[in-house]
């Protein structure tokens, strides 16, 4: 079974908390082992000083990790973080994020995904994520 953009936003919809809905995550493109997700930019997201909070990136990442294996996988199941490092390279200001999870090694149990956060082509920020593949 093959996802689409349209089946990773009802994913969104269907399995994520409201706080994180609140993020307006759109998924724009899936392929075999990855999923390209836009981070819209919201005022209601930025830090004092006016860039966006490294709290709502690592959330873009996290939840950008559950779509790219829910492609991989061929659907949705029941997956949980185990681990996530994020680096921040440089600040996002008024402008939205492209958020691009690979999945490197889907196992049995475990996942390793590997975000990128660019704008405008710039990575901004990236994130390594390992999930526990539940079910």
């Amino acid at each position: 079974m093959s996802l689409t953009p349209g089946a990773g936003n009802a994913i969104l919809k269907e399995n994520f908390a409201p706080w994180v809905q609140d993020l307006g995550l759109v998924v724009e493109q899936v392929g075999e082992r990855h999923a390209v997700l836009r981070l819209p930019w919201s005022d209601r997201l930025a830090r004092e000083g006016g860039a966006l909070s490294g709290q709502a990136l690592m959330a873009a990442a996290d939840t950008s990790t559950v779509i790219a294996l829910s492609v991989a996988r061929g659907g949705y199941g029941p997956m949980t973080t185990v681990q996530q490092s994020t680096t921040f390279q440089r600040p996002i200001v008024g402008a939205d994020t492209q958020v691009t999870a690979r999945v490197t090694k889907l196992g049995r149990t475990l996942a390793f995904v590997d975000v990128t956060m660019t704008v405008d082509g710039a990575v901004a920020a990236t994130a390594t994520t390992v999930y526990a593949i539940l079910g």
